[in-house]
């Protein structure tokens, strides 16, 4: 079992008349991810609208900011008892078999256009044998075809881009495996979190990018950029892209800071230092 001490805060400096936020930056609540404390402060003297989606697990905060100086943090001990299978046990569903709410993650979405890669996905893929293995490839191809690279892309940066650009960030990382894997009928979804054990040379601790893939009836984790390590990983949200899952939506005139952010393991009798493993990692059925 993995125990995670994580904090992070974010500021901001509204403008009049205020400005509305809905954040996405609290850990979700799994079959396999305990939060054993969390707590929430804000500088401003406000009650949040708190919003658990039933299907997602998305925990979604909403608040207006007035005017002024804003900090909001936020601190939460983590439990992770990993589900973990040897990948070669691992099969793809077919479609006759998905659950419905999984189906939505076949379709193209707004950064992920399955459907202009499919010839290239068929080429390189439709051929392998139809599991782990099979989604292991594309994650390899991915990573041998782009280049982790800071400040290379932005808000409207899709897969198509990274593609041709060969650069980019775990977001966009993200978004070409998700859309080869579906451009060959292979469910998979965007997943946020923190990058756990990634090295400092690529900067401060920061919110990152994953991709989940659904296989043997379950979610398991795969980390396309290969800048952080998996089982380290508390997920914050998950969602067709980036549009579904970004730590923070504003809705007004605002500048933002830098995210300050930290996160830990707890090693004990109970509690593992995360690691590398070659086992299918899952927190979610």
């Amino acid at each position: 079992m993995v125990k995670l001490n994580l904090s992070l805060e974010l500021n901001y400096d509204i403008a009049a008349p205020g400005c509305d936020f809905i954040f996405n930056i609290q850990a979700a609540q799994t079959q396999c991810q305990t939060i054993v404390e969390e707590n929430l402060q804000l500088n401003q003297p406000l009650t949040p609208d708190l919003y658990r989606d039933p299907w997602s697990g998305n925990r979604y905060l909403r608040l207006n900011a007035l005017p002024g100086p804003f900090k909001l943090q936020y601190a939460a001990t983590i439990e992770l008892a990993h589900f973990i299978m040897a990948p070669p046990q691992l099969l793809e569903v077919p479609i006759s078999r998905l659950p419905g709410p999984v189906l939505q993650y076949l379709y193209p979405s707004r950064y992920c256009q399955s459907d202009r890669l499919h010839k290239l996905a068929v080429r390189e893929f439709g051929h392998l044998w139809q599991g782990y293995s099979r989604v292991q490839a594309i994650q390899d191809w991915v990573r041998n075809h782009v280049t982790f690279t800071s400040n290379t892309s932005n808000a409207s940066t899709s897969a198509i881009d990274t593609l041709i650009d060969q650069v980019g960030v775990c977001r966009d990382f993200a978004h070409l495996m998700i859309s080869l894997c579906r451009a060959v009928n292979i469910p998979a979804r965007f997943a946020t979190g923190i990058d756990y054990g990634a090295n400092q040379l690529l900067g401060p601790t920061d919110f990152h990018a994953y991709v989940e893939v659904y296989l043997g009836n379950r979610w398991y984790i795969f980390d396309p950029s290969g800048v952080a390590i998996p089982m380290g990983f508390v997920r914050f949200a998950t969602g067709r892209d980036a549009a579904d899952a970004a730590f923070a939506m504003l809705f007004g005139s605002v500048q933002s800071a830098q995210p300050i952010i930290a996160i830990q393991a707890v090693v004990d009798d109970e509690h593992v230092l995360p690691y590398h493993s070659a086992d299918a990692l899952s927190t979610d059925n």
